[in-house]
């Protein structure tokens, strides 16, 4: 065979060949807006809290609830219509607890490890005075623990937390799964049929972490594959990534 002969194979060869196309890496984040939310049984409570905001019960106030729940995104959605400090509650510095003055204040994820007491029981000090002032700060805490559990050794911490309105959010339901899977995927402007949602949702682990991801992985698959996204694909995404079955 000649060299022109063979390189014509080659070509030809290449032609046969279905192109695969590689999807970008295009992250798509989620919206921190309340017209973002699905609200059903089990956030109802928790979206109740944003919204009520400043008319609380009490200025400390927090949202507890299992790991996937929402809490992070509920909060954020409060931090962003609020103008709140976020605090990272392993070092809750002077100047936040100065801060609680002027502005409300988030700490996201608090309790499930060891956190600076001191620096809390300072700031939860500061909300209550400067509310009983009516200047009206607010301290909003995610955690995935009740505050009994949070094995505080502080006893004056231990007493304000008592205090304190507890909000619970429940792991999301099917209701909740199948609308987040839904918004997912219309916001990458992907049609998706009902039954391939429910097929999602009867499988994933109930969280809205599990949610995003396995939208994310048949969004790429589908975009790789040049296919639809189908229950025979998503059956197939799930298998890949080892989803473990309810």
């Amino acid at each position: 065979m000649t060299g022109r002969a063979l390189q014509q194979d080659v070509q030809e060869a290449a032609m046969r060949e279905a192109p695969r196309q590689i999807p970008l890496n295009l992250e798509h984040q989620p919206g921190y807006h309340r017209e973002d939310l699905i609200v059903t049984g089990s956030n109802r409570a928790a979206v109740d809290l944003i919204d009520r905001w400043p008319n609380w019960l009490s200025p400390v106030t927090i949202l507890a609830g299992p790991t996937g729940s929402g809490k992070t995104h509920l909060a954020e959605i409060w931090r962003a219509g609020t103008g709140a400090l976020l605090v990272d509650p392993s070092s809750i510095t002077e100047e936040a607890v100065n801060g609680a003055a002027e502005y409300p204040v988030l700490i996201d994820d608090i309790g499930a490890t060891p956190f600076d007491e001191t620096g809390l029981f300072h700031l939860i000090n500061s909300v209550r005075q400067n509310a009983a002032q009516g200047i009206g700060p607010s301290l909003l805490m995610t955690s995935r623990l009740w505050p009994a559990n949070w094995n505080v050794k502080l006893p004056d911490l231990a007493s304000r937390l008592k205090a304190a309105t507890v909000v619970e959010i429940a792991e999301p339901d099917d209701l909740l799964l199948s609308g987040v899977i839904h918004k997912l995927f219309a916001d990458r402007q992907v049609s998706v049929e009902p039954h391939v949602v429910a097929y999602l949702v009867s499988r994933i682990e109930r969280s809205l972490l599990s949610a995003i991801r396995i939208v994310d992985k048949l969004d790429r698959a589908a975009l790789e594959q040049k296919s639809r996204i189908t229950r025979t694909l998503a059956a197939q995404v799930l298998a890949d990534s080892e989803q473990p079955e309810r």
